[in-house]
């Protein structure tokens, strides 16, 4: 019986894949051919953001001003990149430089980083961080800190949303000459990044007053938190990430140098990933040991590899401009779908280049930040799996910060709708990404309850018959084509286009569109299951190659 099972998946995997490969063929040719369309045939003109390429003398779709932005600096930042690398790693080799004296080092090169970036708009950041320091060190340890810290840098993240920063002459007329030298780029948009990090100062010093370090098990803690499980090496434990997370440092690094050096480490200062305050400083005075140097070549390489990918891709396949420019509008239902399917691809690359760019900054200076993107968004489907693969750092920086202590699963349903309007607010004040929010959560809250009937005794019959696992597949579908729905209202449409996505998507016409639709995310559900099989199937292995003398726990 398992031999013929073991037959039929293989057989059933075959399918899978061929499908697949047609499924992929079919949207890269019709995304070739609508974008060469509106770009090159009678209809040119419509696109706004394209410039000339590189390759084969293609226009290229530079629409997206976070990327077009970010492609723009890359020889800057890697020139700054380069030249903090060899200034700290010169001070590590021939000074054994570390700790507080590295705080300063980052302290001092950040000051100078972050006023060429935004000019005399330094002092509000100073100002705000300082405040913030100055409210944690007289409240930590009190049951009032969590509530003032809170309330006081959620109120300047709308603050500066609303009133766009802030002008000297609003402080007097004396200081008005200073705001002809705000720098290149706006701080209130950087500052985002700025305030999580102040947060995370705030209550890792909090917590460490309160819990009194010397009589935690730190590690235990950790697991017992569902945040990581630590490596079976005694090594691989002093450099979990993670378990750096859950130990505080001594209460004497909790001090304004290693605080600023912190909210203001340049190598994360723009884009994350987000680092807890406790991880930052334990790896300034023992570097990580995670990852080997030929580790850290091989990811930057990877990351190029990325990057010409990405080249590529917006040189012949314009899905940002399409979307943006409102050309979408004009497409018939079918090419609707694949410039959605092709923007989230394109927003999935995006972030990833951006966020692996400034990880491996870190990791060149001995500083390992959780990975973003941990998995490919065509290899998820489900809520929870996605929102962990795509901003994992900050998924585990709000299962730390906001979700735990709001009760953690005890309040799991309602906990959704408040962290979600959280990230919503962090990245912007517009109705298109509460909508966004929102729609994520009547898509998570039924999932959440599912899952939890599931997992019942009941169900344990249900769940080792052959039905469950079409039953997941068909569940993974929906869940996937929902997922789509709601970043296109978030990040494309908005709830003013909403209205137009549905009544095109939803006539009667459509149906076999939809069915096709909905069946093609069967199948893609369907290898998800055979990779998560395969993954689960190298961990046994690892593990029987492990020595029964060297395992831990």
């Amino acid at each position: 019986m398992a031999v013929a099972k073991n037959q039929w998946r293989r057989v059933e995997l075959w399918f899978l894949i061929a499908y697949a490969v047609v499924f992929q063929c079919y949207v890269v040719y019709h995304s070739v051919r609508i974008s060469e369309e509106y770009s090159k045939g009678p209809k040119a003109g419509w696109l706004n953001g394209l410039r000339q390429g590189w390759i084969m003398n293609q226009l290229m779709d530079l629409s997206d001003s976070q990327w077009r932005t970010f492609r723009a600096g890359l020889p800057a930042l890697t020139g700054v990149m380069a030249i903090f690398t060899i200034l700290a790693g010169g001070l590590k080799a021939g000074l054994h430089v570390s700790g507080r004296a590295m705080a300063w080092f980052w302290l001092i090169v950040s000051l100078s980083y972050i006023t060429y970036l935004h000019g005399a708009c330094v002092v509000f950041i100073l100002a705000i961080a300082i405040s913030n320091f100055a409210i944690t060190k007289a409240f930590g340890g009190t049951r009032a800190l969590p509530i003032l810290i809170w309330t006081f840098n959620i109120g300047f993240l709308v603050a500066n949303r609303v009133y766009e920063g802030y002008r000297f002459s609003s402080f007097g007329e004396q200081l008005a000459h200073l705001d002809q030298y705000r720098g290149v780029m706006r701080w209130q948009i950087s500052f985002n990044f700025v305030i999580l990090r102040m947060l995370s100062f705030s209550l890792d010093y909090h917590w460490a007053r309160i819990l009194r370090p010397s009589t935690v098990n730190w590690e235990k803690h950790a697991q017992q938190c569902d945040l990581c499980t630590l490596e079976a090496s005694e090594d691989s434990k002093a450099g979990c990430y993670l378990a750096r997370q859950e130990r505080p440092v001594p209460l004497f690094q909790y001090d304004v140098v290693m605080y600023l050096a912190y909210v203001l480490y340049a190598p994360l200062y723009l884009a994350g990933p987000i680092v807890s305050f406790n991880a930052f400083a334990s790896q300034l005075e023992k570097p990580q040991r995670t990852y080997s140097g030929t580790q850290i070549a091989v990811y930057g390489l990877r990351w190029l590899a990325c990057f010409l990918l990405m080249e590529v891709l917006t040189q012949f396949c314009y899905f940002n401009t399409l979307a943006i420019s409102g050309v979408w509008q004009m497409l018939s239902p079918t090419e609707i779908f694949l410039i959605g399917y092709g923007v989230l691809n394109f927003m999935w690359l995006k972030f990833l280049l951006i966020w692996r760019f400034f990880r491996f900054w870190t990791l060149v200076n001995g500083i390992e930040a959780p990975e973003n993107m941990t998995r490919c968004m065509n290899n998820c489907y489900d809520l929870e799996g996605f929102w962990k693969g795509w901003h994992s750092s900050y998924n585990r920086y709000l299962v730390r910060y906001l979700y735990i202590p709001l009760g953690g699963s005890k309040w799991r349903l309602i906990n959704v709708w408040i962290i979600f309007t959280f990230v919503a607010i962090w990245h912007d004040l517009e109705w298109k990404l509460l909508s966004w929010a929102w729609v994520t959560c009547l898509l998570w809250v039924p999932e959440l309850v599912v899952k939890s009937i599931v997992k019942s005794h009941r169900m344990e019959g249900f769940r080792n018959s052959p039905l469950f696992r079409e039953c997941c597949a068909l569940a993974g579908s929906f869940n996937t084509t929902g997922l789509m729905t709601a970043n296109l209202v978030g990040f494309v449409v908005g709830p003013a286009g909403m209205h137009m996505l549905f009544s095109r998507m939803l006539s009667l016409q459509n149906i076999p569109l939809l069915f096709g639709i909905v069946f093609s995310m069967y199948i893609g559900t369907k290898i998800m299951f055979h990779i998560r099989e395969w993954e689960a199937r190298q961990k046994e292995n690892e593990k029987l190659k492990v020595p029964r003398s060297k395992s831990v726990d």
